[in-house]
């Protein structure tokens, strides 16, 4: 095929649509409140999430949920504090039994959750701080840890669970050493949480599909940008400064990779200058009100070779296999199934290959069930029920040694099948700016 000088843009594609008739479309409205539609009803989202944290405490063995993992934190207390501070292991929450969560946050955070943050009692904001991962030596004077646990033992007592096992989903290995010393027996919280946040309600649905948005108008910018000359840190650049001018809260990563450092994909982005003829694939990973999006496209950079499209085409067969895989009831290991073996694309083994062929989902965090793949899936599959939102991802090197395609699409499954969310067009390789 040499240059390929013939091959433009790719063909605007829309899966054929599993919606029956009379059943409105996926909504991804304006971002703003307004009076005159109905957009994201957050006061109805914090109690949908508090009330599915509140419902896995009660299936599980614990008496309370001590929380460190900021994606549970926000998902019950409705509260959020990203960058700096947002994994330092110093916010913490307790969601005890019947009993509305209680908050220990940074410094000023806790007067300003007071003022604006009113769907708890103000007694339920306090503050916290447990030494920034160890900067602080738990052993010293302060007792930082040996008064947060005194507290927490004391709540339990008080609301009669002295006795009972006390969730933990993340932790410090000095802060669990105090528990114990302590006597409080420690429970898992974090498989129940997970549990709980892996059906999303419309309003989250609806935040997802808002974010995934963002992502279609920023892949619009980086075909334009996308020539010889441009670097890889320049196309991240330009993407973060239009996700934050779009509104998102957190741009997590921007994954770009060209050229030779297609294959093997290395996760990360350089100061490589983009050159002709390259394949070029990236990752968005930004959050909207807290709701992310892990969304890959790949382009050719004025041209594509044969290598470069078949391997483009090879990837969107096992994409689309695998989404005509996802229905409701079914088990993730028939999803898997279709999925190409490890050994079908140069890896030994499902270890080795882990990443490349999977779905995961998403929601408040990047990484939530159902996570779909080879590896896992074959052994302990889950069922794929309605209200599920997990990104579907494959990955295919060309044969030319260097080149490779990687595709990703965002689907909410629905009761009648699944709702595609990223937009931007991906059934052809799409040719950015062709010569």
């Amino acid at each position: 095929m040499g240059h390929g000088h013939e091959h433009g843009p790719a063909r605007r594609f829309e899966r054929p649509s599993q919606r029956p008739e009379g059943v409105r479309p996926l909504l991804a409205p304006g971002q703003t409140g307004v009076d005159y539609e109905h957009r994201v009803d957050f006061d109805r989202l914090r109690r949908y999430r508090l009330e599915r944290a509140k419902a896995a405490l009660e299936a599980s063995e614990a008496g309370a949920f001590l929380l460190f993992d900021f994606y549970n934190i926000r998902y019950v207390t409705q509260t959020w504090i990203g960058g700096a501070l947002g994994d330092k292991m110093i916010r913490y929450a307790l969601l005890i039994r019947g009993e509305d969560p209680i908050l220990w946050d940074f410094g000023s955070a806790v007067k300003h959750h007071k003022l604006y943050s009113d769907w708890v009692p103000d007694e339920h904001y306090r503050a916290g701080f447990l030494g920034f991962k160890g900067a602080v030596a738990p052993e010293g004077g302060a007792g930082l840890m040996v008064d947060a646990v005194a507290e927490i033992k004391s709540l339990l007592a008080e609301n009669g669970l002295a006795d009972a096992p006390l969730g933990v989903d993340l932790i410090e290995p000095t802060f669990l050493f105090e528990l114990e010393r302590q006597g409080i027996r420690i429970a898992d919280a974090q498989q129940p949480m997970l549990d709980a946040r892996v059906i999303k309600n419309q309003d989250e649905i609806m935040l997802l599909n808002q974010a995934a948005a963002m992502v279609d108008g920023v892949y619009q910018d980086i075909v334009d940008a996308l020539k010889p000359g441009v670097r890889e840190n320049e196309i991240v650049a330009l993407a973060n400064a239009r996700l934050y001018e779009y509104g998102s809260d957190q741009v997590e990563a921007v994954n770009a990779i060209s050229g030779e450092r297609c294959n093997p994909h290395p996760h990360n982005f350089t100061d490589r200058i983009i050159r002709p003829g390259d394949q070029a694939f990236f990752d968005i990973i930004h959050s909207f009100n807290g709701y992310r999006t892990c969304y890959y496209r790949t382009f050719g950079v004025g041209w594509a070779t044969e290598s470069q499209q078949d391997a483009y085409k090879q990837a969107r067969e096992w994409m689309d296999a695998a989404l005509d895989a996802i229905k409701p009831g079914v088990g993730s290991d028939q999803v898997a199934a279709v999925l190409p073996a490890a050994e079908e694309f140069g890896f030994a083994n499902e270890l080795a290959a882990f990443g490349l062929q999977f779905a995961h989902g998403l929601g408040l965090g990047l990484h939530e069930r159902p996570i779909i793949s080879r590896l896992n899936s074959m052994k302990d599959p889950v069922e794929i029920r309605p209200g599920m939102v997990f990104a579907m991802e494959t990955y295919c090197p060309a044969s030319d040694g260097v080149s490779a395609a990687r595709i990703e699409e965002e689907v909410v499954v629905t009761d009648y099948g699944i709702e595609v969310l990223t937009k931007f067009p991906a059934q052809d390789l799409f040719i950015a700016n062709p010569y």
